[in-house]
């Protein structure tokens, strides 16, 4: 029989925890002490109430609860002592029907990780959608676990045990969730579309009006005309806009005279180089599921939506980073149109070669009038490791940090690294190790702001040849402009006395400066109760990363939603991924923001 929430909260105690029996394993004293916080107002609630309690338990207790699970294809499976969960689990997974040779590599596998970590390795093979990992994922996912430090892998199996728990109490529930599991198969059929070079090797590339880039621009077309848009088109720079139309419709499209206002949104569909599946599109994929469910219920609002797939934010293939949202803002620079990529194609012929008009004209005539829009959102994976580590589905972005970025040469004095003695040296990689050092311990006195030096190369180095020069990055951000500056300020007035002290000469050529894009206050709040209504904790953060809401903020006001995301939040890289369970409330979060603006505009 399904499970419903009204007959959890009203069960008496001992038949509350009876019907939550099997989520952690062996471990009924979670789900006994969540039950404390009854009533639950939603499943979402309900599942981190469990996730509190083992947070609070303490190291000896989590330990425990990890050694209380089974190893994966080992002796409880032979002997078929798993507990009925885990049995359907590790039988859909195939770990049942390993070959001989499948088997002993996995048994070899839990011997090196428990000589290790001492504990098992806790995976939830049912994955990110629910449906099971392959044997080949699952054993990949092993021997890449095998690498983490201790403390890591501990909090990492804490994770999947939660991820296994959320699944089952799912089941016990009878809860599917459709949309969740719509965006999520969309992310993975759309990312069938990579460049030449990289497809070949299963790597995800796709970069600004390459065939690939072409084809996910088409491919999406198509899917928002199924989802119910109204006007689906591509523009003059390869964004892919689709339109659903207010109530009474018809209505008048943004770009026709009248009355009635737009919410803008969407992301960027672009790619980095053997990037990860959900940065950007998450934005476009979840608009156009709400955009779907509003379609299905044949339901309009009071106010236009505008979902835009950005054709570019990546800077891969020309130096034109955020060409797609800076054309709609005005900002796309006509020099652009001559830069050349690898090959020697010039954006022109790229834009030409694509079927776009390729004319000033045209692209400038994609700027949007703010006075028609209400605003701008962007839902986004957070590309970092704080949702992960805290176990929370989704953040509330308060601002966008300010950055600013320097290529650097030290300049010193190459000498021989046998005869040169110490005190008489100039070493440029040793200035900007202990630049690097201040760096790190500068930024790290600052609430919020991050110091990075990406890249670092001694020209022409040799092992025994005391460094010359030494090239370097920079890149400083902060939640504010302010903050950013007074970052910047220090660790360049460092970065000049180290120099001056050790007889280096330094250059500095910036690169990059942005500006913070805070988060407009009422927009921010409608995401506040969006994921309050959804029975989820609200944690505000800043984005460390640059999104298209930056460029949108110059023209109207913009408030982002983060996702979760797994694998400590890795972005830009293959094992960048979510749950559908997390796109879910993420859709649910966005209705019930445009259900918010529908009742502000009523």
């Amino acid at each position: 029989m399904t499970l419903t929430l009204q007959q959890l909260n009203t069960a008496a105690p001992e038949e509350a925890l009876r019907l939550l029996d099997g989520l952690y394993e062996h471990s009924p004293w979670i789900a006994e002490q969540a039950l404390a916080q009854r009533p639950f107002v939603s499943l979402s609630a309900l599942k981190h109430a469990m996730v509190t309690v083992l947070a609070n338990a303490g190291v000896d207790a989590q330990l425990a609860l990890i050694r209380a699970h089974p190893e994966l294809a080992g002796k409880a499976m032979v002997s078929r002592s798993l507990t009925a969960e885990s049995t359907h689990e590790q039988t859909r997974a195939g770990l049942t029907d390993c070959t001989p040779a499948e088997f002993d590599h996995i048994q070899h596998l839990n011997a090196q990780y428990n000589a290790k970590f001492g504990f098992p390795f806790i995976l939830a093979v049912r994955g990110p959608r629910g449906t099971g990992l392959s044997k080949r994922e699952i054993i990949a996912t092993f021997e890449r676990r095998l690498g983490n430090p201790s403390d890591f892998e501990r909090n990492e199996c804490l994770r999947n045990i939660h991820r296994i728990a959320e699944i089952r109490l799912n089941d016990k529930f009878g809860f599917e969730p459709r949309l969740g599991n719509a965006v999520w198969d969309w992310h993975e059929d759309l990312a069938r579309h990579s460049d030449p070079g990289f497809a070949e090797r299963g790597e995800l590339t796709v970069t600004y009006l390459t065939d690939a880039h072409r084809a996910c621009a088409a491919d999406l077309v198509e899917r928002m005309k199924a989802c119910g848009f109204d006007e689906v088109k591509i523009d003059a720079v390869g964004n892919v806009v689709g339109v659903y139309g207010a109530s009474p419709f018809p209505s008048p499209l943004p770009q026709a005279a009248g009355g009635v206002r737009t919410l803008l949104t969407g992301s960027h569909f672009d790619t980095v180089r053997n990037g990860g599946k959900y940065d950007g599109r998450l934005g476009i994929f979840v608009p156009m599921a709400c955009v779907k469910r509003l379609h299905e219920a044949g339901r309009r609002l009071p106010f236009a939506i505008e979902v835009v797939g950005f054709s570019e934010e990546e800077g891969q293939r020309y130096k034109a980073t955020f060409l797609g949202s800076g054309a709609l803002t005005g900002h796309f620079n006509p020099a652009w149109l001559d830069q050349q990529d690898a090959e020697g194609v010039t954006m022109r012929e790229a834009m030409q070669h694509a079927g776009l008009p390729a004319t000033l004209s045209a692209i400038n005539a994609l700027q949007r009038d703010p006075s028609r829009y209400l605003g701008f959102v962007e839902v986004h994976i957070e590309q970092g490791p704080v949702l992960n580590e805290m176990d929370l589905p989704l953040g509330v972005v308060t601002s966008i940090n300010a950055s600013v970025r320097y290529q650097c040469e030290a300049i010193g004095m190459a000498s021989h690294a046998g005869t040169t003695p110490m005190n008489r040296r100039r070493d440029a990689a040793s200035a900007v190790a202990e630049l690097a050092l201040f760096a790190e311990q500068r930024a790290g006195a600052d609430g919020d702001s991050v110091a990075t030096i990406g890249m670092l190369q001694v020209p022409g180095g040799s092992i025994n040849v005391v460094p010359g020069r030494c090239r370097f990055s920079l890149d400083l951000r902060a939640p504010s402009d302010a903050q950013r500056d007074a970052l910047e300020r220090d660790i360049l007035a460092q970065l000049r006395a180290i120099c001056e002290r050790r007889g280096i000469g330094l250059s500095l050529e910036e690169t990059m400066r942005a500006s913070a894009a805070p988060s407009a206050p009422a927009w921010q709040l409608r995401w506040e109760r969006a994921v309050a209504a959804l029975g989820v904790p609200l944690h505000r953060m800043p984005s460390g990363a640059g999104h298209d809401a930056m460029k949108l903020h110059e023209r109207m006001p913009q408030a982002m939603l983060f996702v979760r995301g797994l694998n400590s939040g890795i972005s830009h890289n293959p094992l960048e991924s979510t749950t559908s369970d997390d796109i879910e409330l993420c859709v649910d979060a966005f209705s019930h923001l445009l259900d918010q603006l529908a009742t502000e505009h009523r």
